[in-house]
């Protein structure tokens, strides 16, 4: 099996949902079950199948988020020492063809949030980053059109 990188703040934050939902979620509607239960006529009892749907979903996301524990692979950004782009870097970059500047941290599959511009290492433009360096050019092809970024600051923090 292979370990996934993550960030010390994404570790945390999955490690934060699964106790969430071990010591409360889980428990919550374990009572929600049985007081649905102690209504009485199961096969109409709609609160008791929205609470065995909802056990579901919990069990489910507690075995996934227990995988992705497991499989992490944390390195805190802050001790790597290199001036190439790689995990953990907020690479700044100019679309050479927009005239547009970005800032993406490369991060794991897990924490990714394109919004906040925390994009995975696995992705197109990720992809295209890693191992690349201050002036340098990275190409990336996307159906719509292919984009040439200018690498212009690296930095960890």
């Amino acid at each position: 099996m292979n370990r996934v990188p993550m960030t010390p703040e994404g570790y945390k934050r999955l490690k934060e949902e699964l106790d969430k939902l071990l010591r409360i979620d889980r428990p919550k509607n374990i009572r929600d079950i049985a007081e649905a239960r102690a209504h009485g006529d199961l096969s109409e009892n709609v609160e008791y199948h929205s609470a065995r749907e909802r056990q579901s979903f919990i069990e489910g996301r507690i075995q996934e988020l227990q995988a992705k524990v497991a499989m992490a692979d944390v390195i805190d950004p802050a001790k790597i020492n290199q001036s190439k782009a790689a995990f953990g870097a907020t690479v700044k970059v100019i679309d050479i063809d927009a005239d547009e500047e970005y800032k993406f941290t490369l991060v794991g599959p897990d924490e990714t949030d394109v919004k906040n511009g925390k994009i995975s290492i696995t992705s197109p433009i990720g992809r295209a980053l890693i191992g690349k360096d201050v002036g340098d050019i990275a190409t990336v092809k996307a159906p719509a059109r292919t984009m040439e970024y200018e690498i212009l600051e690296i930095n960890f923090v």
